[in-house]
């Protein structure tokens, strides 16, 4: 039997020793046989590393030194690790069981394919798309992203509109799956951005590389959103339109 190609969920942390209490438990009950669990934790103040160490003792953990925020801090944790697939997971997100096989198993048919995101739905309105990816994002002539299933700031009631699995043009930095050879190749995030938009970047990059981006909605998970930088603050509110 051919081993599965190993992945590595990757969830970067800052301060949210909350999230990962409520939300780790359905991460770790993932079914897929080849699987390592990462948190790589941005220089967190709150109790996140000895939460960790006392309750996940066979989950990894890696310390930047300092709030790197999402773009470096993901480049930072992932040149320490040797997997066949990274998933860049936000830790507001509840995973399904069989959320990985299916998209895994899409990649390994196509080698052309370079990232790919689940359907998002919003963890408390369930029935609703999730404003940070949805069913895949797209990108209109002026430059303003957008999903399908949200357009601005209106989610649509999930009604099996968008099942299909799709080639898109970016994959969610919510619960990003992306080949690590192509990451690494593409040097990974462009650090500038530091939060907000970075996957956009580089779902584009990848394509102007000759690389696809795709979604399947078979996989499903539930996203909180706004767990690090709420949703109408002024740094997220700036770091959206400057790295737009």
């Amino acid at each position: 039997m051919t081993q599965l190609p190993s992945v590595a969920i990757v969830i970067l942390n800052w301060n949210g020793r909350h999230f990962l209490e409520k939300f780790l438990p359905s991460v770790t009950a993932s079914t897929y046989a080849n699987l390592s669990v990462i948190i790589a934790d941005n220089a967190s103040t709150d109790d996140s590393i000895s939460f960790l160490q006392k309750n996940y003792p066979s989950v990894r953990i890696i310390i930047n030194p300092i709030n790197e925020g999402f773009a470096k801090g993901y480049n930072t944790a992932l040149k320490q690790l040797n997997t066949d697939y990274y998933v860049l997971l936000n830790s507001d997100v509840q995973v399904s069981k069989e959320w990985i096989n299916p998209i895994i198993s899409l990649m390994e048919n196509d080698k052309l394919i370079a990232a790919c995101q689940p359907k998002i739905l919003s963890y408390n309105h369930p029935h609703q798309f999730e404003y940070a990816g949805a069913s895949g994002g797209w990108i209109d002539t002026l430059g303003y992203p957008f999903s399908r299933g949200r357009i601005f700031d209106h989610c649509e009631t999930d009604s099996g509109q968008y099942e299909d699995i799709s080639q898109i043009f970016w994959a969610t930095g919510a619960a990003f799956f992306v080949r690590s050879s192509v990451f690494h190749d593409m040097e990974g995030f462009d650090e500038f951005f530091f939060a907000h938009q970075e996957e956009i970047d580089l779902s584009w990059r990848m394509q102007r590389a000759g690389y696809k981006i795709y979604v399947v909605p078979s996989s499903v998970v539930y996203h909180v959103g706004g767990g690090t930088l709420a949703m109408g603050s002024k740094r997220k509110v700036y770091l959206n339109f400057r790295n737009n």
